[in-house]
């Protein structure tokens, strides 16, 4: 026999087992609907912390060691630049004017010299070219070493230093091959026979006379090179020792082309290279 009991909040069920099978056994069941409804989360008191992971915080660097990275940084690709791309150099003579200025109480013209088109070129002629002179340019005087060099470069950029005193510029008149000499019954130069067309000369106002020299071959892989300040220039003419042909330097002697004068800003502007030997063609 079985009987239910409800009394509103749980429901209790009590089952006996008929008289006769055995003791009597009871078996109670009960639910309740507060505790089968709802799960109660635990109390934030309860509950443990959460674990957050610190960044330390970095200590913020003084402003001199900042000033020292960037100033650091700037020069290594300075160097960087002017040693495989394009390097900034002083015309501290005349031999190049009016094309370049380079002169006593004028302000020396600083020209941009880029180095990648000889990379996969040789210069021609008409390419006004920055070089390092060889030893019968040079008096024997030997260049500076590469850190020295670039300090000393640097310098001569802002007027604090002098430039090395062993590259010079000049404009490339004939190749390995060529044949050069002075001057026909006109006072032109001849390569191969043929008289150059150079509207770039500068005779100081005067007559268009230059200083005669005897036919030169130029050796391969050399360039003769000469000034556009036709008489006012020691150039390929000048330095033939012990021989006239020596007096061209050698094409691995190259720094670079002129490109621009970058300085000053009221001389802004290209520099021409003009081809003598086609007519600027």
């Amino acid at each position: 026999m079985s009987h239910r009991v409800n009394d509103g909040s749980s429901s209790s069920w009590e089952t006996t087992p008929p008289a006769g099978d055995g003791p009597e056994r009871t078996t109670r069941f009960s639910t309740s609907r507060s505790s089968a409804s709802s799960y109660s989360s635990p109390s934030p008191e309860e509950d443990p912390a959460p674990r957050f992971s610190r960044k330390k915080t970095r200590k913020k660097q003084p402003f001199w060691r900042e000033l020292l990275v960037i100033f650091s940084v700037a020069l290594v690709l300075t160097v960087v630049i002017q040693t495989f791309v394009a390097r900034v150099f002083v015309i501290p003579s005349a031999s190049m004017e009016t094309t370049l200025h380079g002169c006593t109480g004028c302000v020396n013209d600083k020209v941009l010299v880029e180095k990648i088109t000889y990379l996969f070129s040789d210069p021609r002629p008409g390419d006004v070219v920055v070089f390092r002179g060889p030893p019968n340019w040079t008096g024997g005087k030997e260049p500076p070493n590469f850190v020295v060099g670039t300090l000393q470069d640097l310098g001569s950029m802002v007027n604090l230093s002098e430039p090395s005193g062993t590259d010079f510029i000049k404009r490339v008149i004939a190749v390995g091959g060529q044949t050069v000499e002075c001057c026909d019954d006109q006072g032109r130069v001849m390569v191969d026979g043929n008289p150059l067309d150079e509207p770039y000369l500068n005779f100081g106002g005067g007559p268009r006379q230059q200083d005669s020299f005897e036919k030169v071959t130029v050796p391969a892989g050399k360039l003769w090179v000469m000034g556009d300040n036709r008489n006012n220039s020691s150039d390929s003419r000048k330095h033939g020792d012990p021989t006239p042909a020596d007096g061209a330097i050698p094409i691995a002697n190259v720094v670079g082309k002129a490109r621009v004068i970058v300085i000053p800003v009221g001389r802004w502007g290209s520099i021409s290279d003009y081809n003598p030997q086609t007519g600027g063609k």
